[in-house]
């Protein structure tokens, strides 16, 4: 790996897959441009329906680039540079990824729950493919794990996960959520700013409801 491969800035791309954007998923995509902010890479939010209105937040956040393209529109001319990660494919993602891909591709549905194979939209385009385990991500969560293998060159096998974690809702109820999360020092779950009060808030809907 050359100097220059290894400071490439990466960029996160989210297609959106879904005609609407509900509260659990404007909380993801502001939690993904913050932190892309944070650690100077880029954050697209491809395929917008032109009929969508995003929220303020998201409208105005100066680190979120809002396209009403497809991702392969936007990067027709890098396709080889772009990685899916694809609950599907057959090679796990690894550090050394980070030497041959420069764009990172979501579909905007890994949140599902059963999960829903609709990152197949984009499978059949032919992005080369990467895994990240076994297990159902959020959206940021995958997001965000994908950036620390890639920018901060740690192993899947060495990230903290916590899996299926129970949100106390109060003293009598507790709402338990099917996804796998990063673990953050306290042994907590890392979450959107905001979805903890989403969660409860809604808490007489089912999580599929809240997707």
């Amino acid at each position: 790996m050359t100097k220059s491969e290894d400071s490439h800035i990466k960029t996160y791309v989210v297609e959106h897959l879904d005609p609407e954007l509900g509260p659990w998923s404007a909380l993801e995509y502001l939690s993904i441009a913050e932190e892309s902010k944070t650690v100077g890479a880029n954050f697209c939010l491809s395929s917008v329906p032109e009929s969508l209105v995003l929220p303020e937040a998201l409208r105005t956040f100066s680190g979120l680039s809002v396209e009403r393209r497809s991702v392969e529109e936007i990067y027709e001319s890098s396709k080889p540079r772009i990685c899916l990660l694809d609950p599907a494919a057959t090679t796990e993602l690894s550090v050394r990824d980070g030497e041959h891909f420069d764009i990172f591709l979501f579909g905007g549905i890994l949140g599902d729950d059963p999960p829903r194979d609709r990152t197949s939209e984009l499978r059949n385009k032919g992005f080369q493919g990467r895994r990240l385990g076994p297990v159902q991500m959020t959206t940021d969560t995958a997001v965000r794990v994908t950036r620390m293998v890639i920018q901060q060159k740690l192993s899947l096998g060495t990230i903290p996960y916590i899996d299926s974690p129970e949100i106390r809702i109060d003293e009598h109820e507790s709402i338990e959520m099917p996804f796998r999360y990063v673990k953050d020092n306290d042994g907590l779950p890392v979450m959107p700013k905001g979805m903890i009060e989403l969660i409860k808030s809604d808490s007489e809907k089912g999580v599929d409801d809240l997707l």
